[in-house]
């Protein structure tokens, strides 16, 4: 790819105007001499903000300069109106624009470069804020903004949604007016703002631990959405308030306050905060659809991303982490006989304990003798190879145990600490990728496991949680200890797929409790939830593509011999739309059971291309965790093929579903799920999709062809 600069607008800083066929932004000079974005709106939105209203395009805190007024916002900072525009640059790489922005500071001699990109035709804009202190004194910073957003609609009209993410209730989205947060204090009376903010943030290693670093905002009426993303990997926090009669949004990385992180600025020195991402659309479904668009624009290119192969893995309601040769030679003749293309074997290959105890004896990653007799894991991996998959592993690679030998072996410092101690969680140290001894230790074992084995997929799980993070030598405080960290590991990652460029690597948390923006780039799958009740799933199945695309996000279908024939095609079906994460006692089962089993994967060989270039919709809105029928819909780039996946856990057995984007068309119903459609009917009224589920629990997965 290329990269071109051009001087796409006037030099001049009291405005400026930027953008392509999907977006257009504007900035302009305020009172106080500050550039600021007085417009951000897809082509044909109404509205600009004055500049008045508008933020200056970084706030930030640093010891001796800390907020304007005080506060839980994240706006009015001492330091945020003193940098002024020095210059901007402008350019071209491959499909995205960019344009990097220049602000000074003459009192500091800090710099901010604020450097924005986004795809072109797309209304997404990608914001981060590189600081660089051109001064002769240190700087230690508390917080840096990554995108501010001022002038929206005032809160009155906005409501706000966010996603809680709890392991095994993951992407439970919720929402509710933002006044309910940010009360009218009559802001003409007080002559001032109200102090009162929306505040939403994540801690720790596990970053999507409670909540997806994400929110929206949709405005009554219009149904006009802004929804983002904080691609972090650590911690993160955004908030929402008044400003001016409007509503503004901040969004940042972790922070001195709710994540102890400090970084010192000597001279010369640079920090590049993580990116906030904003998207926009006429609706909630819109918008993730352009965010949708945009994470795939992004992220590392990988064959995985169109070819979205089945993977089986041992693991889930099935060997528990218990595997062993003769547990596993059925289960890959089994898997190999419906279709599965990849087998992964899951937790417990290394441990040769007996008693099971191999939680915090982790860390070297070679294989058990006595759970491999005779020709060990190799005879295994060769098994599944002969049957036509490629081999898989599960690894944590970011931890050893205490029991481990490498505890001793390696030196202190390539291990968390705080205050000359290493830390422990639950029984298990974790490795700081900075360090060349722990980053040489995870080299010679990805070598030896895909290299030697030919392991051709990694499920690389995290277990446990350090808050706030580390204190190594250089580290100002354990927040920026654990970003550090973090991102040596994506580097770690990218450097694994240049050796290997055709691994495939899973990135899973116990489920979904690291489902970001970051590592989603690097990764080719997500792993979504843990979740074992076939019951409790389809809400997390129906709402996992709004943290990652469908052909990312793995969703489990583990159907089990002792299940009816609706139960099977049921927990089979809600992966039909997704990735199929293939599980259960295959090997178990009636040669029926297997039937259905391979129809559906025959199914989803069929519609997967379709899935690689689709994007998300919700016919009955974001599903509720306890809601009776949940569906979720995808559509072609050209509105020509459409999906949509229909579960019912209770409730009347018919219902209608609203397909907006193809009322009044002439459209071709067809049931894909179950094969034959003994469990349902459905049937295009015109405006909609009628469903019919006779039974619970019910599915269907039904194509609708545009005839345009």
């Amino acid at each position: 790819m290329t990269s071109t600069s051009d001087a796409a607008f006037d030099n001049a800083p009291d405005r400026l105007g930027w953008g392509h066929t999907g977006l257009e932004a504007e900035f302009a000079t305020a009172p106080d001499g500050t550039l600021r974005l007085v417009r951000l709106a897809r082509p044909g939105d109404p509205g600009r903000a004055a500049p008045a209203s508008a933020l200056p395009l970084v706030e930030l805190t640093a010891l001796g300069h800390g907020s304007g007024w005080s506060g839980s916002r994240f706006t009015g900072t001492a330091l945020g109106t003193r940098p002024k525009y020095r210059g901007h640059r402008t350019g071209r790489h491959g499909d995205r624009r960019w344009l990097h922005l220049e602000l000074h500071d003459p009192a500091t001699g800090l710099t901010a470069f604020v450097e924005l990109t986004s795809p072109e035709g797309l209304p997404v804009l990608r914001s981060r804020v590189r600081l660089r202190n051109d001064g002769a004194e240190p700087l230690v910073l508390q917080s840096v903004s990554s995108l501010l957003v001022g002038g929206l609609p005032a809160p009155d009209a906005l409501d706000v949604r966010r996603a809680r993410n709890d392991w095994l209730a993951e992407c439970r989205w919720y929402s509710e007016p933002l006044r309910d947060s940010v009360a009218d204090i009559n802001g003409d009376v007080h002559q001032h703002d109200s102090r009162a903010a929306l505040v939403l943030s994540g801690r720790g290693s596990w970053p999507t631990d409670g909540h997806l670093p994400m929110g929206a905002l949709t405005e009554r009426g219009s149904g006009r959405t802004w929804l983002w993303q904080i691609e972090s990997p650590a911690g993160w926090r955004w908030d929402l308030g008044d400003s001016a009669r409007g509503t503004y949004l901040a969004l940042n990385g972790p922070t001195d306050a709710e994540h102890q992180w400090r970084v010192r600025l000597a001279a010369g020195e640079e920090f590049t905060t993580v990116p906030g991402v904003l998207a926009l659309g006429s609706g909630f479904d819109a918008a993730m659809g352009a965010l949708t668009s945009y994470r795939r624009a992004v992220r590392r290119p990988h064959p995985d991303h169109t070819t979205l192969p089945v993977v089986f893995n041992d693991y889930m309601n099935t060997l528990m982490g218990d595997p062993t040769t003769q547990k596993l030679l059925p289960l890959i003749d089994a898997a190999a006989d419906v279709g599965a293309e990849y087998f992964c074997v899951d937790a417990g290959w290394y441990d040769d304990s007996t008693d099971g105890g191999w939680w915090d004896g982790v860390g070297e990653w070679l294989p058990s003798s006595r759970r491999f007799p005779g020709g060990g894991l190799r005879a295994v991996l060769d098994r599944i190879r002969e049957r036509g998959m490629v081999p898989g592993l599960w690894l944590e690679p970011e931890v050893v145990g205490v029991r481990s030998p490498l505890a001793s072996s390696l030196p202190p410092d390539a291990f968390f600490q705080r205050d000359g101690v290493r830390l422990a969680e639950q029984g298990r140290h974790q490795l700081d990728l900075r360090h060349p001894a722990a980053r040489a230790h995870l080299d010679r074992t990805v070598d030896r496991i895909v290299g030697g084995w030919g392991v051709g997929y990694l499920k690389l799980d995290y277990n446990i949680v350090i808050d706030p993070g580390t204190l190594a030598p250089g580290d100002l405080a354990p927040g920026a200890g654990l970003l550090g960290h973090t991102r040596a590991y994506l580097d770690w990652l990218a450097e694994v797929l240049d050796r290997y460029p055709d691994l495939v690597i899973e990135n899973c948390a116990s489920g979904g409790m690291r489902m970001d923006g970051a590592t989603l780039s690097v990764t080719q799958l997500q792993s979504t939830s843990d979740q074992q009740d076939p019951l409790r799933h389809p809400p997390i199945a129906a709402a996992a593509p709004t943290a990652a695309p469908p052909e990312q996000g793995a969703v489990w279908a583990y159907p089990q011999p002792d299940h009816d024939d609706d139960l099977i095609a049921f927990t089979l079906g809600g992966a039909l739309l997704g990735r199929i994460h293939l599980s259960g006692h295959l090997d178990r089962m009636t040669r029926r059971q297997l039937a259905l089993v391979r129809n559906a994967l025959t199914t989803y060989r069929k519609i997967r291309g379709d899935l690689a270039q689709a994007v998300p919709f919700w016919p009955l809105g974001l599903p509720g965790w306890t809601d009776e029928w949940l569906a979720l819909g995808m559509r072609s780039p050209d509105d020509r093929t459409t999906y949509v996946s229909v579960w019912r856990r209770g409730g009347e057995p018919e219902l209608r579903l609203p397909v907006g984007h193809l009322a009044g068309g002439e459209v071709h119903a067809e049931i894909l799920h179950p094969s034959g459609a003994q469990g349902g009917s459905a049937m295009w009224d015109g405006d909609g999709l009628r469903v019919t589920l006779p039974r619970t629990p019910g599915f269907l997965l039904v194509r609708l062809t545009s005839h345009v």
